[in-house]
């Protein structure tokens, strides 16, 4: 065989390589940036949510007006982040926001009796658990991207093209909504 043939085979191997490998890391970026989208779905269903439970509690618990501003701001800062930690961050003081909402309309049992609060806090756990899902989706998906991005040889794809590692979507477990567990409320 000839020389220049061996070394054509050889470019065209190294180029298909590249190819599939750059292929890889772009389906993976699409996957996390799909997972994120699926995310922001159920965040918002959450934010649509929130007025009519402050609502519902506004009407049993006027003198909370605090603990009713505090969701409303809480949620108004998260829908208004756009980077991932920074989601995360927000979305862990609503998580703690909307707990201390729960945990005072434990104390009202007319508030509790309601049917419409009923639905709502049952509508929210379950909006929490989707969160928490797709929470999971997302994660798993930049985890898979970013060992993709740091192994060879697709690292050097990853260097050449500038993928860059993704930050995961982790919420402080302090500050995440515990619905069904009991909340320990101190007014000052």
């Amino acid at each position: 065989m000839d020389i220049g043939i061996i070394l054509l085979i050889g470019i065209g191997g190294i180029a298909l390589l590249l190819i599939v490998l750059y292929n890889r890391i772009v389906a993976l970026r699409q996957r996390y940036r799909q997972a994120f989208s699926d995310i922001d779905i159920q965040l918002k269903l959450r934010y649509d949510l929130i007025p009519n439970l402050v609502e519902t509690v506004k009407g049993y618990v006027s003198h909370e007006k605090t603990l009713l501003e505090n969701v409303t701001n809480a949620r108004a800062e998260a829908m208004n982040t756009k980077d991932v930690a920074e989601r995360a961050k927000a979305e862990g003081m609503l998580g703690m926001a909307l707990t201390n909402l729960l945990a005072v309309a434990e104390n009202y049992p007319d508030l509790k009796a309601s049917e419409n609060f009923m639905g709502l806090q049952r509508e929210l756990a379950d909006i929490e658990n989707k969160v928490a899902a797709a929470r999971r989706f997302f994660n798993n998906a930049v985890a898979e991207y970013n060992t993709v991005i740091e192994q060879f040889p697709a690292v050097l794809v990853a260097r050449m093209f500038n993928f860059t590692a993704q930050e995961l979507f982790n919420v402080p477990e302090q500050e995440k909504i515990q619905i069904d567990q009991p909340v320990k409320v101190v007014f000052q």
